[in-house]
């Protein structure tokens, strides 16, 4: 207390002058319309912008508890829009024909999880049982071969993928009608094997191969993909094939699962020969 009367004492000249200034100011406004006017402006200015920095310094302490708000309303909007819902279709596509009957039919799948970088891939697809999806069903696309059903549930089923080293695929050149089986070798998803194709077969790059009529699961000429190159090996009598896929795994998003109404007609009666033998 000392200190501050000697501070006081010692700029008592300054503390004077201030004080006249403000009491000659206060005279000034009190006494003339126009000072008192602007004084009072802008004195409600000043009074306003301390009340804005007020009202954003309360908000900013109470963003956490808008922010919780906010997520929790969006967490509802989300759960109640449509996206959120699983639409139970069964897009069955038929094709009706007087001179023939039906073999195949087509069912609609979207992919909901699929994988490329592996040695044995899979992709999972939300039809299952109950859009009446079985075990061992071929699964294709407009562009050619995605793979075979594997593991079914209510709703979904999982695809061994044909980047899978577990796939085998009974395959042919469609030119010619030379078959073999095609697999894949775990290296590039673009790229698949076909074997045991005889020398004689005059083998050109860009040549499709297709499905063959020896399997059960996929139609027969369901493009598979195109000769990239050959190479017969050393004692060998047969040419290994490197096909480039026409499928796009990376890119796959709506595929086609396919049913042969004949399959188990044909497995019971080769079943039986077999145990005629």
């Amino acid at each position: 207390m000392r200190n501050l009367f000697t501070f006081i004492w010692k700029h008592y000249f300054f503390f004077m002058f201030l004080s006249i200034e403000v009491l000659c100011v206060y005279l000034i406004v009190q006494n003339n319309y126009f000072q008192k006017a602007s004084y009072i402006n802008s004195s409600n200015q000043l009074s306003a912008n301390v009340l804005k920095a007020s009202a954003y310094v309360e908000e900013y302490f109470y963003l956490k508890n808008e922010n919780e708000k906010l997520a929790l309303e969006n967490a509802q909007l989300r759960s109640q829009s449509s996206v959120s819902f699983f639409l139970l279709e069964n897009t069955e596509y038929n094709v009706n024909d007087t001179t023939f009957k039906q073999k195949y039919t087509y069912t609609s799948a979207k992919v909901v999880n699929n994988s490329t970088n592996r040695r044995n891939n899979y992709l999972t697809l939300n039809k299952g049982s109950k859009q009446g999806i079985k075990n061992n069903m071929a699964v294709i696309t407009s562009t050619g071969v995605v793979g075979q059903i594997k593991d079914v549930s209510e709703y979904f089923c999982s695809v061994m993928s044909l980047l899978n080293s577990k796939t085998t695929i009974s395959s042919k050149i469609k030119r010619d009608g030379s078959y073999g089986p095609l697999t894949w070798d775990g290296e590039d998803f673009k790229f698949a094997t076909l074997h045991d194709i005889p020398t004689h077969v005059q083998l050109k790059k860009g040549d499709s191969i297709v499905t063959s009529a020896y399997s059960l699961t996929f139609p027969e000429n369901i493009m598979i993909g195109t000769v990239e190159s050959f190479e017969r090996k050393s004692g060998e009598y047969f040419y290994t094939v490197k096909v480039k896929l026409s499928t796009e795994f990376k890119k796959l998003s709506h595929v086609y699962i396919v049913t042969n109404k004949f399959k188990t007609e044909q497995e019971e009666l080769e079943i039986k020969s077999e145990t005629d033998k």
